[in-house]
């Protein structure tokens, strides 16, 4: 039996290929791109009989790919409660009142994305307010960045944690005048409650990774890096990419902070149809909103707090050395600049020492760094995997935790590329939302979507139109050893493309504040298509 070949028409086809950077349509069969072209050459290579999309005045990019993200976490955040936006302490407890079902995990009540940077005073919060509504139901609240958590006493009382409780190493318990805990853990502080919270079931995992791969193929996303993913979810994709129902590409980081990692070490890396894993991730320090970024100078707003190391320096590098010999590529968690001095050194040490610089090994974030640390990561080739909208989320307070100065060296994008780093673009989502025009936008204006501040913040790290779309195209297929088969859209290489409403070459970057994605094709197979 032929394979059906089907031709996509649309206004424009950019295809990042050097060769041909523009067409007008192209064709698909067996999952790869027969021809790309006129559309009168794309035709006559399809044949007669081949079926038609007109994608009417759109624009064909190829597929795009979230180079830093959470699966399972959207699909937590799409299914519990969501504190994102919410303006106050108050708020935030209305909310967990009108909780759905699929919000608790046994008998805790779960949600994510508060931020107190939203609320008056700015403060974090206490425990009060929860235990006033909550006396008895255990509650765990993630903050917008993962790297602190709000909790109820009846969450801290389930975890064994009292006054006397000593803070863990990478961690922090937030204490009062009177010494007892407030209720909010940051970094390795957090794991001492999660171990009390019941695993998710089978049924709970599996809905929240359908919604999330829903989710990502609705805003244009043909793939996702998934940065540490544990082992249950891992099992799960590993089934549906077998049986053919993995519909998104994804590029798995074992998770390598925990005990997992032992599992991961033994199988080696692994390949499937659409899921990867080659890679694993550490962490190697918290994050700027909650304080735990690691700094090599105090906090600007906080002084005696420099932030949280989450692994020893030692131990970061024998497990990263340990994954490089079994032919992993290594990517690392860094926002502090204390934390980007040491993982730029361990990278290094570690490749030299292995012998895998060419495993491509990886920055994640690469968000605060001293100049030096950004020549050395550059020269280096190393992969900077950075997330815009991290950007436009911190501008209104990042100077305040630290100074002018140091931001010479944050969210540098430009700096990082021309010193020579491979720049791989993402949104750690669900941290940030998934919507990765709303990345395209915030790497070339580095503004809100209003439009704030005017000429963009910091502006002379902002991209090109054709630097961020090679940024979530082109960058994260180097960054997982795709990119003869993927980034580009030319004959023989896969099938994976994203019609847009807008142009995001040509067209005003404010245009793709309201752009709309058309259709997602993976592999030749429409993941998404629009209503109408």
């Amino acid at each position: 039996m032929t394979a059906e070949t089907t031709v996509y028409k649309a206004e424009r086809v950019w295809t990042l290929d050097a060769e041909r950077p523009r067409a007008e349509a192209l064709a698909v069969r067996d999952g790869r791109l027969l021809a790309v072209g006129t559309l009168a050459e794309v035709r006559a290579a399809a044949g007669s009989t081949a079926r038609e999309v007109d994608l009417g005045r759109a624009t064909v990019v190829p597929g795009l790919v979230d180079a830093h993200a959470h699966l399972h976490g959207l699909g937590k955040s799409l299914t519990t409660v969501r504190l994102e936006k919410a303006p106050s302490v108050q708020d935030v407890v209305w909310r967990l009142g009108q909780a759905p079902a699929s919000s608790f995990q046994g008998d805790w009540l779960l949600g994510k994305g508060w931020d107190q940077n939203e609320w008056p005073g700015a403060a974090f919060p206490g425990r009060a307010e929860l235990d006033a509504r909550f006396p008895t139901t255990p509650v765990y609240l993630m903050r917008v960045d993962h790297h602190a958590a709000w909790v109820n006493g009846e969450a801290l009382r389930r975890a064994g944690i009292t006054r006397d409780t000593p803070d863990p190493r990478g961690g922090r318990i937030l204490r009062d005048a009177r010494g007892e805990p407030t209720g909010v853990l940051v970094d390795n502080a957090m794991d001492v409650v999660e171990a009390a919270i019941p695993a998710p079931t089978r049924e709970q995992l599996e809905t929240r990774l359908r919604a999330a791969l829903e989710r990502c193929a609705q805003v244009g996303l043909t793939g996702v890096h998934d940065a540490g993913m544990d082992l249950q979810a891992f099992r799960t994709l590993q089934a549906w990419d077998a049986a053919g129902t993995l519909p998104l590409r994804v590029y798995a980081m074992a998770a390598g902070q925990g005990e997992q990692r032992h599992t991961y070490l033994e199988q080696g890396p692994w390949q499937g149809r659409h899921l990867a894993m080659r890679s694993v991730k550490f962490l190697a320090d918290g994050a700027l909103g909650s304080r735990g970024a690691a700094l090599h100078d105090d906090y600007s707003d906080e002084p005696g707090q420099r932030g949280l190391l989450l692994l020893a320096p030692e131990e970061l590098e024998a497990r990263a050395q340990a994954f490089m010999a079994k032919g992993f590529q290594v990517c690392i968690h860094a926002i502090g600049d204390r934390a980007n001095t040491l993982v730029v050194d361990v990278l290094l040490r570690g490749a030299e020492r292995t012998g895998t610089q060419a495993l491509r090994h990886r920055v994640e974030h690469a968000q605060i760094l001293r100049l030096e640390d950004i020549r050395r990561l550059g020269a280096a080739g190393l992969v900077a995997s950075v997330q815009p909208t991290h950007a436009t989320s911190d501008m209104p307070w990042a100077e305040t935790r630290l100074g002018r100065e140091r931001l010479k060296g944050a969210y540098a994008w430009r700096t990082l590329k021309d010193a020579g780093a491979h720049l791989a673009l993402g949104s750690d989502f669900p941290i940030e939302n998934p919507d990765v025009l709303a990345g395209l936008y915030a790497a070339r204006t580095r503004q809100d979507a209003k439009g704030w501040p005017e000429g963009g913040w910091y502006p002379e790290e902002r991209l090109s139109a054709a630097e961020a779309l090679e940024g979530f195209t082109a960058g994260p297929a180097w960054a997982s050893f795709e990119e003869a088969r993927r980034g580009r859209l030319k004959p023989g290489l896969d099938a994976d493309f994203v019609a847009l409403s807008e142009d995001p070459l040509e067209g005003p970057a404010a245009a793709l504040v309201d752009a709309r994605v058309l259709a997602t094709v993976v592999a030749g197979a429409e993941v998404f298509r629009a209503a109408g």
